[in-house]
């Protein structure tokens, strides 16, 4: 069967295609079509965009759970959600605070839910060999011992090739052994850099093992101390650095994880082609937000008042970054569907609409208001 959508401003790398014509076959893009080129007489089915923008699903590779489902927990429920949002691609992020116990079962329970969904498409493990003075509820991060072989090769056997993204904090002591049995185990896995006041020589000594991804950029990390009153350098200062290395942005409502000026810095400094939008979604908690941030709603709190991940979704994070820099659509997508598909080696298959590539669509408007979803050539309408 061959699906044909029409009337759709297609959202391409290279731009936007008006009124164009998207034809699908057997789950994959066959063939992209201008306004005054249109040829649909072959199509068996029609779906009609009236004038929406479709652009390619978005993927979120940093991600804990959502609607008050955790992915670690309750997987299919949480990834359903995202995909009512336009997020086909999703890596679910057990929670860093986990024990050896459960995140075991975190991650038994995460590829389980792979083989089922079709959305989940790996894990994205913050830690457990990060530094445990950062992040939520830090006094209660029960990875603060030395690191034990034992512990990170059966937390790695059990992860297999299905984490895709480790993320470390270079300054902790006996990293070394874990990052060679991680890479060993899956030669492609991601190295981030997060939860972490390590210095660039630090960083720099990894050496082969040196970060490819910024966690959260600018959340949860730390600069040394300097003397003589001038500004401290750490993990954000290194990646604004290293042209390659990309970073994760946090775009909320009121830019309280990253101030609107310092996302403006991080665009200018990285470029639209290393920033990589993510959610950094939690289940919402119990715990009241303090009484200056109480208008807020997607955020959440740990008791100490402290930020403990957002309450977004993709497709308002992408909303969010247009209103607090000037990015416009199309860049909008690059961040939150290209980008982290190239980082994940995935491009071949998702990230853009290109003839060849699986059907995975979002049909919204100009706010990401989100209309329909297409997942693998399957229309989902909410």
């Amino acid at each position: 069967m061959v699906k044909a959508i029409i009337n759709a401003n297609i959202v391409l790398e290279r731009g936007i295609i008006w009124d164009g014509a998207i034809l699908i076959s057997e789950s994959r893009i066959s063939d992209i079509q201008e306004a005054e080129n249109k040829d649909i007489s072959k199509a068996d089915e029609i779906i009609d965009a009236k004038g929406a923008y479709v652009g390619p699903g978005f993927i979120d590779i940093h991600v804990h759970g959502g609607n008050g489902y955790l992915l670690f927990k309750e997987p299919l429920k949480a990834a359903d959600f995202f995909l009512m949002h336009g997020t086909t691609s999703i890596l679910a992020a057990p929670y860093y605070g986990l024990d050896y116990e459960a995140l075991l079962e975190a991650f038994k329970t995460i590829k389980s839910a792979m083989v089922q969904s079709k959305n989940i498409k790996g894990i994205y493990c913050e830690g457990p060999y990060i530094n445990p003075n950062y992040g939520a509820e830090s006094d209660l991060n029960p990875w603060r011992t030395p690191i034990d072989e034992n512990r990170f090769k059966a937390l790695v056997d059990e992860a297999g090739t299905a984490v895709k993204v480790w993320t470390i904090a270079p300054e902790r002591e006996g990293l070394f052994p874990f990052l060679s049995y991680a890479r060993t185990v899956n030669p492609n896995v991601i190295f981030a850099l997060g939860h972490s006041d390590a210095t660039p020589e630090q960083i720099h000594a990894l050496g082969k093992y040196k970060p490819k991804l910024l966690t959260h950029a600018m959340c949860a990390t730390g600069r040394r101390a300097v003397p003589r009153g001038t500004r401290g350098y750490g993990p954000d200062e290194y990646c604004l650095n290293q042209p390659e290395m990309y970073a994760e942005l946090i775009s909320d409502s009121c830019g309280i994880h990253v101030n609107p000026t310092l996302q403006q810095v991080l665009l200018k400094a990285k470029g639209i082609s290393r920033m990589v939008l993510i959610s950094d979604s939690f289940v919402q908690n119990e715990q009241l937000p303090p009484p200056h941030l109480a208008h807020i709603h997607d955020l959440n709190f740990d008791y100490t008042g402290a930020l403990d991940g957002s309450r977004l979704t993709l497709n308002v994070a992408c909303r969010n970054i247009m209103r607090h820099t000037n990015c416009g659509i199309a860049q909008t997508f690059i961040m939150a569907s290209t980008n982290p598909a190239h980082l994940l080696g995935m491009d071949d298959e998702i990230g853009s609409i290109e003839i060849g590539k699986i059907a995975d669509l979002v049909f919204t408007d100009d706010k990401f208001n989100i209309h329909k979803v297409m997942l693998g050539g399957d229309l989902y309408s909410f």
